[in-house]
């Protein structure tokens, strides 16, 4: 280690542990110096060639076992459009689909094994969660915690039962502190999210080298990015939010500079799914924190733009996503294995408006989930539905052809904005409301959690005529296309021109400005025109449909996005 290093993990210790510091830093050198060696060397970093998918290891089941079930599916269908590969929690676990983690250092039996895992990152690029604000009530740090084992004093936080702890920011309408019995009697303990999902102490330095220790064994296992879970409530003081506090900054930028030293090749990514100011602060001064955060804004005003079939609000709101630096970037989504997000819309949409997406989501065939305020009121969380039909809707009086369009439209939307565009396979796959699996877990969040039979999927996609192969076989065109543009390079610069309420308009160019392009989505159920601004150029082609267009007038047809560059 550096003497830079060195100085920058000391200053980030001492910010969170203050006399403990220097003790600390010596087990952490420690545990460093363990790892020399045992983490492969792999380069990373991002191009307009990567994509991201995210995906549970048993969402497609039916051969040797389900990890290497998908890596065949995946192998097969999707080798040389996706790049990124983040499988959801694969450990084994008590509740939450994965998020209450039993042991972070094994794969579920059930799934395959770590050769399984570490095969698949021989053809893809592999994101594992760190679960680490809270483990499984079944796990051992809790078992010897309660037992009264001192090695595990203090791993979790206990209060009286009677903690004002009103100041505290819920995601959950569920009691913050839950009973568990104990050698010493009864413990009543911080659970941000669940009675099965308890908090970790991180005042407790032991806890930190645990962590420490699991996320650089993830490292050593094939991980080359690592997303971290619930990552603002990681620091807890009593008359405060306990999101987002300094010491939860602090702590993501010495994980940061710890792999910088052991693993630079590891990227950080942070799961914060709160308004974009507060969101944006995780790539902290000058990128020194994470570098991918999700950019969870995109989902939900895509859908209020196609829904009121007006670019206006989503426009205005691009306009102020700007590129932060060289080494940091956002992950575009619209889907993933939880719901749509509503509080990414906090300070865009009005109240009103926000109950207006929640309605539209309900009418389409999902569901709510609220959180409770600090003054006790409940608000929307996410709209919990299947990406598609919060488009179009189930019972949509129309043509399946114009619904894809429609739901493909949305889906160009995040592959040409700035960033990296992230699909979740459900989205990948042309999937539907999977209300039946909510009827049988009672939990929201598995109508877009169904678990594909392989034999049934492969048919399904051999079916030119199947939704599934027709969703599949758009993004595959539109993957490759977006590969080999330059403009798309998460790190190229966006401007968005504001050319008519029915577009979402965005310039994009490369830094040495040898290549431009401008992406045209009309979110609208009519043609929309406009004028492209005029630099000497003789006509646009649209790398989408192959269309060429003069300098003047552009009519963009109803659901449709063009790419247009310079002619030649």
């Amino acid at each position: 280690m550096d003497h830079i290093a060195r100085s920058r993990i000391l200053k980030r210790l001492r910010f969170v542990y203050g006399e403990d510091s220097p003790r600390l830093f010596e087990d952490l050198e420690k545990l460093l110096m363990s790892y020399r060696g045992r983490i492969p060397a792999t380069k990373t970093g991002w191009s307009e060639k990567d994509s991201f998918l995210i995906t549970y290891g048993d969402s497609i089941t039916g051969g040797k076992n389900p990890l290497s079930t998908l890596h065949g599916f995946l192998k097969k269908n999707f080798k040389e459009e996706i790049s990124f590969v983040h499988l959801l929690p694969f450990y084994p676990y008590s509740s939450d689909d994965g998020f209450s983690v039993i042991d972070y250092r094994e794969v579920r039996k059930d799934l395959g094994g770590w050769k399984d895992v570490q095969s698949m990152g021989g053809d893809f690029k592999l994101v594992f969660d760190g679960v680490i604000n809270h483990v499984s009530s079944q796990s051992r740090y809790l078992k010897e915690y309660l037992a009264g084992n001192p090695e595990y004093a203090d791993y979790f936080i206990s209060l009286p039962p009677d903690t004002d702890t009103s100041s505290v920011l819920r995601t959950r309408n569920l009691p913050l502190l839950h009973d568990y019995d104990s050698a010493d009697g009864k413990k009543w303990l911080w659970t941000t999210f669940s009675r099965d999902q308890v908090d970790f102490n991180f005042s407790n330095p032991k806890v930190l080298l645990e962590i420490v220790d699991i996320l650089l064994f993830y490292a050593e296992h094939g991980a080359t990015m690592i997303r971290l879970d619930a990552i603002p409530y990681m620091w807890k003081k009593l008359g405060t939010s306990c999101a987002h506090l300094p010491e939860t900054h602090e702590l993501i930028k010495l994980f940061r500079d710890i792999f910088d030293v052991a693993a630079p090749h590891v990227i950080l990514l942070t799961e914060t799914n709160v308004p974009h100011k507060e969101n944006i602060v995780y790539f902290g001064n000058a990128g020194d924190e994470a570098q991918i955060i999700y950019n969870f804004s995109l989902a939900p005003l895509i859908l209020w733009s196609v829904y009121k079939q007006d670019a206006t609000v989503l426009s205005d709101w691009a306009s102020g996503v700007k590129k932060v630096s060289d080494n940091t970037t956002f992950l575009n989504i619209t889907a993933t294995h939880d719901g749509i997000g509503v509080r990414p819309t906090e300070g865009i949409l009005s109240v009103d408006e926000r109950m207006e997406l929640c309605e539209l989501a309900r009418r389409h065939g999902g569901d709510i989930t609220g959180k409770r305020n600090s003054d006790g009121s409940i608000s929307p969380y996410e709209l919990n539905i299947n990406y598609f039909d919060a488009i179009n809707g189930p019972n949509a009086d129309e043509s399946i052809d114009l619904q894809i369009r429609r739901f493909m439209l949305s889906q160009t939307i995040p592959m040409s904005f700035i960033g990296i565009p992230g699909i979740y396979i459900h989205s990948l796959l042309g999937s539907r409301n999977w209300t039946e699996g909510v009827k049988q877990t009672g939990r929201a969040r598995t109508i877009n959690r169904e678990t594909l039979n392989a034999d049934r999927l492969e048919a399904e996609l051999g079916n030119k005529e199947s939704i599934r192969a027709k969703v599949a076989g758009e993004y595959r065109r539109l993957l490759v296309i977006r590969s080999k543009c330059r403009a798309f390079h998460p790190g190229a610069p966006q401007e968005v021109l504001k050319l008519h309420p029915k577009l979402f308009c965005l310039r994009r160019w490369t830094e040495d400005g040898s290549e431009e392009l401008f992406a045209l989505h009309n979110i609208t159920s009519g043609e929309a025109r406009c004028q492209l601004p005029d630099s000497g150029r003789e006509g646009f082609r649209d790398l989408i449909g192959g269309k060429h267009f003069s300098t003047g007038e552009i009519a963009v047809p109803a659901w449709t996005a063009l790419w247009l560059v310079p002619a030649s």
